[in-house]
């Protein structure tokens, strides 16, 4: 897959097939995704891949959580403004009533709604869930430089014919992934990520937001052709 093909086809996947990935084949995507660039090459990024059993037990347990709401749960950053305006706040209603209107969710479905959520933490049963973390200590462009290692994972999945699902919804529940894996406290949980097979005939995966027009976030300043 060529890598504009690659940018252009990935989504976030939320239905994958039971399919096994191979250790080899995971390790070939970060093998792949470690040449992402980095602020004096430091290479900031950590990530923890979990299958099989080491998956299947965060996946429990961060479940029974999210079903048993406690202030002890939240994120050690805030991904999301405080306070919303437009037209992010637009851009954000219409990708999750759009992604809820294709799963035939309703405003108001709160049994549903949640369901649909408490989905992100059986990864959407992929076989495989990666986990990113960042040493707090470093600065803003260490944040940045682990967001292109991440864009690299994604696009060297899709290179391998797999599927991801990048989430935030893991960020709440640290403490657990933290324990469960025997992770330092006081790395910073990035995200969690589903990776797998894409199951094409699931409904949800039909969904893909719409994107902005180029010409509304970017300003050209160049020369004019000359005569």
């Amino acid at each position: 897959m060529d890598v504009i093909k690659a940018l252009t086809s990935r989504g976030s996947t939320r239905a994958f097939l039971p399919d096994a990935v191979p250790k080899a084949t995971v390790a070939a995507i970060l093998d792949a995704a470690r040449f992402a660039p980095s602020g004096s090459n430091i290479q900031p990024w950590q990530v923890h891949v979990t299958q099989g059993t080491a998956r299947n037990t965060i996946a429990d347990a961060v479940t029974l959580a999210a079903t048993q709401p406690s202030a002890e749960h939240h994120p050690e950053y805030t991904y999301y403004p405080s306070t919303w305006y437009e037209p992010y706040i637009g851009r954000r209603r219409a990708c999750g009533w759009g992604l809820y209107g294709t799963l035939g969710i309703v405003k108001g479905d709160h049994i549903r709604s949640q369901a649909q959520e408490l989905r992100n933490f059986c990864f959407f049963d992929a076989p495989v869930g990666l986990f990113f973390f960042l040493d707090p200590k470093l600065s803003v462009g260490s944040w940045l430089d682990t967001g292109m290692f991440i864009q690299s994972v994604m696009l060297a999945a899709q290179g391998h014919g797999l599927a991801t699902c990048p989430q935030a919804a893991w960020l709440p529940f640290h403490r657990i992934i933290k324990a469960h894996l025997q992770i330092p406290l006081e790395l910073t949980l990035v995200c969690g990520m589903s990776l797998g097979y894409a199951d094409r005939n699931a409904i949800v995966n039909q969904y893909r937001p719409e994107r902005i027009d180029t010409d509304t976030f970017t300003t050209w300043h160049v020369d004019k052709p000359q005569p």
